[in-house]
């Protein structure tokens, strides 16, 4: 069983989380920046809510139509953290808005007898020239063979079976596409079968699972699979499509991370709004689990200043969660268990997962699952320490 990793924690500086359907927020002042509640002033204009302390001044942007509604903004008991933090309550106004942006989605962007290029993530690499569906098709959710047996009363037809483009489909699933093999990919894409797992290799029970990777030629980034030597399975989080437009070659993602997270966060909120469902079992391609992911709310909005950035800056733009950033972002609120933890008390709610088949798949490369497990840590380690944990589990921000 892998150690669980060290995670690096941070000094409170100040946390705040707004509800929009509650239409009221959290605001988190550590006791190095402040140590009464009397000298955190807070006043809002527009949608710009000003933070003011012994420290300085922060000015914190609002998305369009959230506003702080003056004098609301009381002291609140901080528990067993009172030692180290203030806590306030405050209220805002939230404006009826139809033109909210929608969290970006490959999959949601896909549409018929459109004209699409795909680059690689990594490096933008041009993968895939000028690819137009006839036909762009959801496949059926990750569990559908498992239920096969319950509505069909005779041998499953589908048995061995495996839903397949055709040569101008391109067919959707829940973090990957599936196209048909063209041409213009020859000189963009390598194959190479992946190893057999340590893991896999030691239990018997397994069967050996191999795959034939598709990697990169340029930066040998892993993007997918070959299901057949006619079909590519391109992961959601190793892609970025865009329509085609001339010779122009996208500009290279500077921040890995955040694509990431901002990718698995829009479809975590995809997935659970059209299954119901609330609870996600982030594997690999082999079946190996890595987190147990509980959603609790979509309606966050979260910005978080580090103690140092709290004293040191009056004003500082970035876009960046895990440095000093004052533009307030909306967020998906998280429980996780890593499933490499040894707790006693994680172990009993992985196994209860699995025993009841808890979690809906969300199906990833091996490397991005690691990945995510480190977006997903670091999340959890800039937050105040009263934040830091819920019960059994941990809690992190992955933001839209």
């Amino acid at each position: 069983m892998a150690k669980k990793m060290p995670v690096t924690t941070h000094g409170v500086g100040v946390f705040l989380e707004l509800r929009k359907r509650l239409q009221s927020g959290l605001l988190i002042v550590g006791k190095n920046i402040s140590e009464s509640p009397k000298d955190v002033v807070v006043t809002g204009e527009d949608s710009c809510l000003r933070i003011r302390t012994p420290g300085g001044e922060l000015s914190l942007t609002l998305p369009a139509g959230v506003t702080f509604e003056q004098g609301s903004c009381i002291p609140t008991p901080a528990g067993e953290s009172s030692g180290e933090e203030l806590h306030f309550r405050l209220r805002i106004n939230i404006e009826q808005r139809t033109d909210e942006d929608s969290p970006a989605n490959v999959t949601e962007g896909l549409r018929a007898k459109e004209t699409y290029c795909f680059n690689c993530q990594g490096c933008m690499t041009r993968l895939l020239e000028d690819r137009v569906f006839k036909r762009v098709l959801p496949l059926p959710n990750g569990n559908w063979n498992a239920i096969v047996d319950d509505w069909c009363c005779h041998p499953d037809p589908f048995a061995n079976k495996k839903l397949l483009p055709r040569a101008e489909d391109c067919l959707l699933g829940d973090t990957f596409v599936l196209l048909a093999r063209d041409g213009s990919c020859e000189q963009t894409l390598t194959e190479e079968v992946s190893p057999v797992g340590t893991d896999d290799s030691q239990d018997p029970k397994k069967p050996c699972h191999r795959l034939t990777l598709i990697s990169c030629a340029s930066c040998l980034s892993v993007l997918g699979e070959a299901v057949t030597p006619e079909t590519l399975k391109l992961y959601i989080t190793q892609v970025v499509v865009e329509p085609a437009v001339g010779d122009r070659k996208p500009e290279a993602s500077a921040n890995r991370s955040l694509f990431l997270e901002r990718t698995v966060a829009a479809r975590l909120l995809d997935l659970s709004n059209s299954l119901s469902t609330f609870h996600f079992l982030v594997q690999s391609p082999g079946g190996k689990a890595f987190l147990l992911l509980w959603l609790l709310n979509s309606d966050s909005i979260i910005s978080s200043v580090p103690e140092t950035g709290a004293k040191a800056e009056r004003s500082v733009s970035s876009p960046d969660f895990h440095r000093p950033s004052l533009r307030a972002t909306r967020a998906l609120k998280l429980l996780f268990i890593s499933c490499s933890d040894t707790g006693i008390q994680q172990r009993d709610i992985i196994t209860s997962w699995e025993v009841n088949a808890i979690g809906h798949p969300v199906v990833l490369p091996q490397k991005v699952c690691e990945e995510l497990q480190r977006v997903m840590g670091d999340s959890n380690s800039e937050l105040p320490a009263s934040m830091r944990c819920m019960r059994s589990y941990q809690v992190a921000y992955l933001r839209l």
